[in-house]
């Protein structure tokens, strides 16, 4: 299980790297970005996740529920945002 929870980690980091990459890049435009860092959290949120089932530790659900949370409204500010912008 362990060795399972590292791999799965391992790919979290280097899909999380890649979107960081989307985020600095430039010429990217507004909509790129807003995918990017909710892309982004959603593997932050993924990879605690897998660090609490991979070390029992039952504390971080409510981080993930809060974590989730914030993306959703994130995501759904940014849409508005861009709809009221006309982007």
């Amino acid at each position: 299980m362990i060795e399972a929870g590292q791999i799965a980690l391992g790919i979290l980091a280097v899909a999380g790297l890649l979107c960081v990459v989307r985020l600095v890049k430039p010429g990217g435009s507004v909509a790129d970005r807003a995918v990017a860092l909710d892309t982004l959290l959603t593997i932050t949120v993924t990879g605690v996740a897998v660090y609490a089932v991979t070390t029992g530790v039952r504390a971080f659900i409510d981080l993930l529920v809060v974590g989730a949370l914030l993306g959703f409204v994130g995501t759904v500010t940014v849409a508005r945002f861009m709809e009221r912008r006309g982007a």
